[in-house]
This record gives structure tokens, C-alpha cells and sequence, in this order.
């Protein structure tokens, strides 16, 4: 069991959940509020529009590439430890960010925020189990509030930037993660207690850690390049190899050493496998959805940027709010209804789009429930297949339980924005509108399947309650 300077009991839960949220506030934010600064950045950095996706896919790979690593290390040296480690990171490199003199040393700094950020997330879910350990049902409201500002912060990113951009320049986009940070490192050194596991003692799998990154590095590499380069390049294939490689390579020594950083026996779990499985397919769908229907919009329907990013409003607004109702199910009913129920009206969301929201006629009102939908499905899900993951395994192993889930979400995220893009940008005009509605049949089966998987799986069906 866990070790701490204080019982869990007496922790300051609402002050850690704030802290905690603090962490994912930044790291979403960082998602998206470049987006509107890069033709700014472009003409003052000289930049070519492959450095300018760089911008943007440097952060990508330096937090998918290292969250795994980063969960496993919070469990070994403290989820505190690297929590605030995250913070210190995430600083450094966004002023880096803001004082960038060239294109290549913005995405060098950009690929250390993303590095910072995978220190944070994984860790942050981590406090947040060990705080509110003693009563299941409020860290299940406790994660539906952590995804909800996440998402919060998300839809403000463009919105700020906008803002930051007309009045300050693409620079400040990044100094206004530094007060941010500040006030998450102080909070987290106030009410956070340490956090030492017992997995500190065990030894340190240095090949594990190193073929995991590797393999990473090149699976999420490759599928960043397959937009651009497509399937033949060198590139591509290399990346694609070296993660095969390297992944059963890891496989291997994994199922070898006697402290492996991932314990393999941890998928012997019907529970974890099947909400990890379960958040593979959401991201799966979602984010390939997100870049085809983005790609739609802009080339076949003739919509402006401005226009794109209004039309995806709704996709914030009800994920937000079923965010919060999420916890207050799971407390009600257990984890099970609300990842089958956000499964079932994902797939809904999924089918009305493609059915009515996809044509040369089709009106934002058209568009609407499918986009309504989508996010309160996920909503409902998302942070009860979080919870489900965290209550399946031991406490001291919550940092590596929460990174693999988000681990094998962005892998899933990624590859679903390669394969649902080779299926539209074949094409042009009527080709590319078949194509989107055959990407939203896909995607409502999927989720019609991870709906039923689970359904048919242990995610727990009785009511959350206290821990004795």
C-alpha cells in the first residue's frame, strides 16, 4: 500500500481535484490554441507550412511518446514528484516557446511542452484516485469534473488565441501558460501530500522505458507523416517497422524481467482490457471524424475556417455537461450504464450525422443532433471508462494504469485520423461526401461495439460507495 505523510482521508480533496485540473486546463489548452496563431508565426519565422504542422505534431508525439514512461515513473518516484516535475517542464518550455528565434527551435520547445504535458496527465489522475480513494462515488464526480475542464479549455483555446493575437502577438499565446503553471506548482506543493509507492524499491526498467518510446516514436510518427508522404514513402515505412520491431521487442522483455514497467498481467483483466479497448474505439472515431468532417466542410461544402470552427461549438457545449453528469450516474449506477448508454448515443450521434448532416443540401440545423450527440456520448463515457480503469488495479499502480489508457487512446486518436483520411482525400466532390458518410457508418458501428463490449464486461454494475 501506498505510504504518505497524511491518510488519504484527511487530504484537502476539492483544493487536489483543483490542482489536478489545473494540469489538464494546460495541456488542452496547448492543443489547440496555436491553431490560429500558425500564419503569424509562418510570416515572422520564415516558416514553410511543414514546419507549421510541426508546430502542432511536435507536441502530439512529445505527449504520446512519453506518457507511458511518465505514468510509470509518478508510480515508481512519486505521482507528486512528477506532477510537479510537469509543471516545471511545461514552464520552461512555454517560454521557450515565446522567445523562439526560429521555426526549428519553436518545435524543439514544443516537443518538451509535450513532454511536460505527458508528465502531468498521468499523474494528476494518480492524485486525484489516491485524494478521493476513501469514496468511490466522488472520484468518479471528481474525474467527470478533471474531463470537463479539460474540455472547457479546449474550446476556449481558439477563442483566447484569437484574443491574445489581435492585442499582444503569437507570442503571448504561450507566456500565458507561465501564470497558469505557477499557480498549479504552488497549490500542488500546498495541499498535495507526498505520494511514495511501494513500486519505488522495485528495479528500473531502463529497456522497457526505451523500446517503448521507440516504438511510439515510431508508430505516431509514421502516422503524422502518412497525411503528407503517404504509405510508400521511406519515411512512413521505416517509422511503421521500427514500431513493429520495437514493440515486440518490448513485448518480450516485459514478459521477461522481474520488474517489468508495464506488467503485462494487468490485461489479464477483463475490466481494464475492455475500458482500454473501449477508449482505443472512442478516439478511434472521434478524431477521425473531427479531421474528415473538417475536411468536408472547408473543400466540398466551400465553408470558411471561421464557419468550420462555429459549426463544431456543439461539440463542446453538451460534452462539458455530460461530463459532470457522468460522475453523478456512476454514482447512481455503477461505471457500466453510462459507458454503454455514452456508447449507444455516440453510435446515434454517429448515424444521424451521416444520414442528415452529409449532403449538398444539408443545413448546420441538419447537422446538429449528430453533433449534439456525439460529445454527450462521450461525455458520459469517457470519465467512467477513466474511473473503471482506475478502480481496477492497485493504488500504487494508478499512474501506469491511467497512461496506458491514454496511451492507447492517442495511438487510437492518431491512427483514426490516418485511416478514415486515406478513405476521403482520395476523392473530390461527391467522392469525398460518399466517403464521410461511409466514415460515419464506420464509426456508429464501432461505437455500437464498444457499447456492447461493455455491456458484456466487469466495469462494475452496483452502485459506487465508500471505500471501508
Amino acid at each position: 500500500m501506498d505510504t504518505t505523510s497524511e491518510p488519504a482521508r484527511h487530504t484537502p480533496s476539492l483544493a487536489v481535484l483543483l490542482a489536478s485540473s489545473f494540469a489538464f486546463i494546460i495541456v488542452q489548452l496547448d492543443v489547440t490554441i496555436v491553431n490560429v496563431a500558425l500564419p503569424k508565426m509562418g510570416a515572422e519565422l520564415s516558416a514553410s507550412v511543414s514546419a507549421l504542422q510541426w508546430v502542432v505534431d511536435a507536441y502530439t508525439l512529445g505527449f504520446a511518446v512519453f506518457l507511458l514512461s511518465a505514468g510509470v515513473m509518478g508510480d515508481k518516484f512519486g505521482s507528486k514528484r512528477v506532477f510537479l516535475a510537469g509543471f516545471g517542464l511545461f514552464t520552461l518550455a512555454s517560454i521557450a516557446c515565446a522567445m523562439a528565434p526560429s521555426a526549428l527551435a519553436l518545435n524543439v520547445a514544443r516537443a518538451l511542452q509535450g513532454i511536460g504535458a505527458a508528465l502531468l496527465v498521468p499523474s494528476s489522475l494518480a492524485i486525484l484516485n489516491f485524494a478521493y480513494a476513501h469514496d468511490k462515488k466522488m472520484l468518479a464526480k471528481a474525474i467527470g469534473w478533471w474531463t470537463a475542464a479539460g474540455g472547457v479549455s479546449i474550446a476556449a483555446g481558439p477563442v483566447i488565441g484569437g484574443l491574445l493575437l489581435s492585442t499582444a502577438g503569437w507570442r503571448s499565446i504561450f507566456w500565458v501558460n507561465v501564470p497558469i503553471c505557477i499557480a498549479g506548482f504552488a497549490l500542488t506543493c500546498y495541499v498535495v501530500p507526498r505520494m511514495q509507492s511501494k513500486a519505488s524499491s522495485r528495479h528500473f526498467d531502463l529497456p522497457g522505458q526505451l523500446l517503448s518510446v521507440l516504438a511510439l516514436a515510431g508508430f505516431i510518427g509514421a502516422v503524422i507523416e502518412v497525411q503528407a508522404l503517404g504509405f510508400s514513402s521511406v519515411v512512413v515505412q521505416g517509422g511503421f517497422i521500427t514500431a513493429f520491431v520495437a514493440g515486440a521487442a518490448f513485448l518480450i522483455v516485459e514478459s521477461r524481467v522481474p520488474a517489468p514497467m508495464l506488467p503485462l498481467k494487468l490485461f489479464h483483466s477483463m475490466r481494464f482490457s475492455g475500458a482500454v479497448l473501449f477508449g482505443v474505439l472512442v478516439n478511434f472515431a472521434y478524431y477521425g471524424v473531427i479531421f474528415v468532417l473538417s475536411f468536408y466542410l472547408q473543400k466540398v461544402r466551400g465553408f470558411s475556417v471561421m464557419q468550420t470552427g462555429l459549426t463544431f461549438l456543439p461539440l463542446t457545449g453538451t460534452f462539458i455537461f455530460s461530463n459532470i453528469a457522468s460522475g453523478r450516474l456512476s454514482a447512481r449506477t455503477g461505471l457500466r450504464t453510462p459507458m454503454v448508454l455514452g456508447g449507444l448515443i455516440c453510435c446515434s450521434g454517429y448515424a444521424l450525422l451521416g444520414r442528415f448532416g452529409i449532403s449538398d443540401h444539408a443545413t448546420f440545423l441538419d447537422m446538429l443532433p449528430g453533433l449534439a450527440l456525439i460529445p454527450a456520448g462521450m461525455g458520459l463515457a469517457v470519465p467512467a471508462m477513466t474511473t473503471s480503469i482506475l478502480s481496477s488495479v492497485e493504488r500504487h499502480q494508478a499512474g501506469t494504469a491511467s497512461a496506458v489508457l491514454n496511451t492507447a487512446r492517442q495511438v487510437g486518436g492518431a491512427t483514426g485520423v490516418a485511416i478514415f483520411g486515406a478513405i476521403v482525400a482520395a476523392g473530390s466532390g461527391v467522392e469525398i461526401m460518399g466517403g464521410v458518410q461511409n466514415v460515419m457508418g464506420i464509426s456508429a458501428v464501432l461505437l455500437l461495439a464498444a457499447a456492447a463490449m461493455a455491456f458484456f464486461s466487469r466495469a462494475g454494475v452496483a452502485p459506487l460507495a465508500k471505500a471501508a
